[in-house]
């Protein structure tokens, strides 16, 4: 497994079922600003203290200071899987859905994340389409455990 960030680019759709198992691309580190979590707290209405408040954060909160929303860091699977991958006969693609997501570390402002990307199903359709199951580890940096584990369902479309 690199540390280093790759992209996989795929010749074609179908050619993501050879990667069933495999990890298929690392993203950047992105930094996690107080900004982009009030911007998200805004947005979706969750404006509790333990995201916006960073006074009574370094009173009360186990963290000391903000933390980012589980939701918003796995808001960035899309940005993170421009960066890991690249369907070069795709006309265009959807999100399915998740089959499983998990919260499992807090992200304190200021904190970097990125996302591992690994292929666990492909299931070939039809009408020149795919289903794809595909499983995003987001890391935190210096943590062994990450913020968030899912399985990400997409759809791809070819010509």
């Amino acid at each position: 497994m690199t540390d280093k960030p790759y992209k996989t680019t795929f010749e074609s759709l179908y050619n993501m079922e050879a990667h069933i198992g495999k990890e298929f691309g690392l993203s950047d580190w992105m930094t996690i600003d107080q900004e982009s979590i009030i911007a998200f707290a805004e947005l979706t209405d969750d404006e509790q203290w333990i995201h916006v408040d960073p006074e009574r954060c370094a009173k009360e909160s186990p963290y000391k200071k903000p933390i980012a929303h589980g939701f918003m860091v796995l808001s960035f699977a899309s940005k993170f899987a421009y960066e890991v991958m690249a369907i070069k006969d795709l006309t265009f693609g959807l999100s399915y859905g998740f089959d499983k997501i998990r919260f499992m570390n807090a992200t304190p402002v200021g904190a970097r994340v990125r996302a591992r990307f690994t292929m666990i199903e492909f299931d070939k359709k039809e009408d020149n389409s795919a289903k794809y199951k595909m499983k995003i580890v987001f890391e935190i940096e210096g943590e062994d455990k990450p913020v968030c584990v899912a399985e990400w369902l997409g759809m791809g479309y070819t010509a």
